[in-house]
């Protein structure tokens, strides 16, 4: 993995585990401190951030993380809405007893996550898992799309949730395997659809103030 890479990667972990929240500020010379790297490999990196949407680059402001609109964070679950279920079919098809045994095993994961009252963890083992889902349909250009919306739906939560956003209020996901193993596609995508749905009417359209963010110290284990 090229450096530019490894800085990618750990900057977009940063953003969907919200350690940088919606709207925070991206400085250039301050990344590139706290990353070792030029200010023009720094710059590669949010330029292709920016193109995924989760930096917005304005001239003489510089770069910050993007806090979406009322309609863009609407927009990204309304899409979600209307995908994910259509995938149902396909990942029915592909289901066996080592997929239900991997997902058992996440679903786990976001309960303890819950149980510990990580909000920030809990939204995203709920984005992996529906990504993960969405990976095992055989539409792999939809599998991507799926996974950049998950991603966006991080930042819409990060900047408009709540804790209902990922509980299992909205639906427990061991619910949806249930389905599965059974082979019930209607009632799956059924579920997926109110699964969604729920998520999307637990959002509260009201920004929250950024804090200043200490890049040295968020990123001191980037080697």
């Amino acid at each position: 993995m090229s450096n530019d890479e490894k800085i990618y990667q750990k900057m977009l972990k940063a953003i969907v585990e919200h350690q940088l929240p919606p709207g925070s500020r991206l400085p250039e010379d301050k990344l590139s401190e706290a990353f070792g790297v030029s200010r023009t490999g720094i710059r590669k990196v949010l330029q292709r951030l920016a193109i995924e949407r989760f930096v917005v680059i304005q001239p003489n402001k510089g770069a910050q993380v993007n806090h979406p609109s009322r309609q863009e964070a609407e927009e990204v679950l309304d899409s979600r809405i209307m995908l994910e279920p259509m995938l149902i079919p396909d990942i029915a098809d592909n289901w066996n007893l080592k997929a239900a045994q991997q997902f058992r095993a996440m679903v786990q994961q976001e309960k303890q996550a819950e149980q510990d009252e990580q909000l920030a963890k809990s939204i995203q083992l709920t984005a992996d898992f529906h990504i993960k889902l969405a990976q095992m349909g055989n539409n792999q250009v939809l599998a991507d799309f799926i996974e950049q919306l998950c991603f966006r739906s991080s930042l819409v939560i990060a900047a408009y949730g709540t804790k209902d956003s990922v509980s299992c209020n909205c639906g427990d996901h061991a619910e949806l395997i249930d389905l599965f193993d059974q082979l019930k596609v209607s009632e799956a995508q059924d579920w997926m659809r109110h699964h969604l749905s729920h998520i999307k009417s637990s959002i509260s359209l009201n920004g929250k103030q950024d804090s200043p963010v200490n890049f040295n110290s968020l990123f001191a284990d980037a080697d």
